[in-house]
């Protein structure tokens, strides 16, 4: 399993809009609208391939009306007291 945070920096009146039609986009799991001045919505996706990532990211993400740019963090490891795998396990492929 592929995890991946994506930084989306929006136009401030679509930003509320931009993560709900974000957090409609398959191979998203969770969007945050944060703060602090790094981005606007942050959208953990998590995929079976670096091929789903980039229909996923290129694809879906930067379709939405209102993104006006992404970055892309792939996570390396994951560390919990969880069972990460488990927790997000997509079934057979």
């Amino acid at each position: 399993m592929l995890h991946a945070f994506v930084l989306v920096h929006a136009d401030p009146p679509d930003i509320a809009r931009v993560a709900e039609q974000l957090a409609e986009v398959p191979g998203v799991t969770e969007v945050f609208s944060v703060a602090g001045g790094v981005c606007d919505v942050v959208a953990i996706v998590r995929v079976r391939a670096h091929e789903d990532l980039v229909e996923v990211v290129t694809g879906r993400v930067t379709a939405v009306p209102g993104v006006r740019r992404t970055t892309t963090l792939v996570a390396f490891q994951a560390y919990s007291r969880h069972d990460l795998e488990a927790l997000w396990d997509l079934g057979p492929a």
